[in-house]
């Protein structure tokens, strides 16, 4: 079984800043990171008006057979820094709300019944769970029907169907791409009918990726081919900030009220995510922390604070007995007095982080910039494909 890893995200300074030298390709038989083909085919969408609810869905597809630790680890430390590339985009000045899903496909202890494929999770703005479920995965030996796997996410996912949403699917992996009974070209056709557009990641060799008809499969899907060494450690880049960003965190956590029958575990579940973003790397705790500070990082169904953003008459609904101790026999009146500390706070903080976090990122681009060693890595596959194709729907790039 050869190394087949995915990984996750690293924010590129330029939409269209993509450079492979295709003589040194020729020159040597090696792994390229971040290869990736130009693509002229992706199509420019109508003029849509933006909703409240225009959705960005992005459904990672991972290969987790026997030599996919790699991959794995990848996703782990790119995880965050994808989230934050995503949360840079707005469609005509709207916020577009953020989902993604997780597919594990070629794994030996899945059902073979089913293809080796599962569905770790559906499409969710559920950041923490997402972490959760990714962290959990492990590799096992087995084959990987990549038709099958497209075809699966396109079908059982709920994707948007309005015109302004953005919904792509990547695979990434290094078996061949015709494996399985199920076509990868008729597993195209499936997507672009819901406008899904299909990116792929081989982990290997360019020329071998292009040869195995990982390329193909980008060019029917109308997205685009890469190739990255998914070997390759993820290269972090310390800064002046990382420890200012850092200590903002236990603060911002503190901001958090729990509610509900799951608000303590979903709490404690906050809490676990940030001990494994800090597992990884300093750098991905702190673009874990930088993630948390934006609209995206949703937590309405179990935090008081945020329902009671969006809803005035919440704690009228909900069951008293299900707040935590602290609050326990006080009036409506003082836990609302609770509320609108913890909600001023969390405000104060999150624009403190936001601060910091775009002098962390100039940082980081200004020494990518100077850096001639620079090296991509799947993160940096995805985060560049997002913003291309983000930019050809329409929607547009904070700095």
């Amino acid at each position: 079984m050869k190394t087949v890893l995915f990984t996750g995200l690293a924010i590129a300074t330029g939409l269209l800043a993509w450079k492979y030298d295709i003589k040194a390709l020729h020159r040597e038989n090696k792994v390229t990171p971040a290869t990736q083909t130009p693509a002229t085919h992706i199509p420019v969408p109508k003029v849509t008006t933006p909703t409240d609810n225009t959705r960005i869905q992005v459904a990672l597809l991972l290969d987790t057979s026997g030599s996919m630790d790699g991959l794995i680890d990848q996703a782990k430390s790119r995880l965050w820094n994808i989230i934050n590339t995503l949360t840079t985009l707005k469609y005509h000045g709207i916020t577009p709300v953020i989902e993604i899903a997780l597919y594990e496909y070629g794994n030996d202890g899945l059902s073979s019944a089913s293809g080796y494929i599962r569905q770790v999770l559906p499409l969710t703005t559920d950041l923490d769970l997402l972490s959760e479920k990714l962290f959990a995965l492990y590799t096992n030996g087995g084959q990987e029907y990549c038709g099958e796997v497209i075809s699966t996410a396109v079908k059982k996912l709920e994707w948007g169907k309005d015109e302004a949403d953005m919904k792509l699917i990547y695979i990434a992996g290094n078996e061949p791409f015709t494996q399985g009974n199920k076509p990868y070209s008729s597993a195209a056709e499936e997507a672009l009918r819901k406008s899904i557009y299909i990116n792929t990641i081989f982990c290997g060799d360019n020329r071998e990726g292009i040869a195995t008809k990982w390329k193909d499969g980008a060019d029917r899907g109308k997205g685009k081919y890469f190739n990255i060494d998914s070997d390759e450690k993820v290269a972090y880049i310390e800064t002046p900030y990382d420890s200012q960003i850092e200590a903002c965190n236990d603060r911002l956590n503190d901001t958090y009220i729990s509610y509900g029958a799951q608000g303590r575990m979903k709490k404690s579940n906050q809490a676990m995510q940030d001990a494994n973003a800090k597992s990884i790397s300093k750098s991905n705790s702190v673009e874990r922390t930088v993630s948390k500070s934006k609209a995206a990082y949703s937590n309405e169904s179990w935090d008081l604070v945020e329902r009671s953003r969006k809803d005035a008459s919440t704690l009228k609904v909900i069951d008293k007995k299900e707040l935590p101790q602290e609050l326990q026999g006080k009036s409506d009146a003082e836990i609302q007095k609770v509320i609108a500390v913890k909600s001023q706070a969390r405000d104060s903080i999150q624009k403190e982080i936001a601060v910091l976090g775009k002098k962390r990122q100039a940082y980081i681009d200004e020494v990518n910039r100077k850096s001639a060693t620079n090296k991509d890595d799947l993160g940096s596959a995805i985060n560049q494909s997002i913003l291309q194709f983000a930019a050809t729907k329409g929607y547009t790039a904070e700095k």
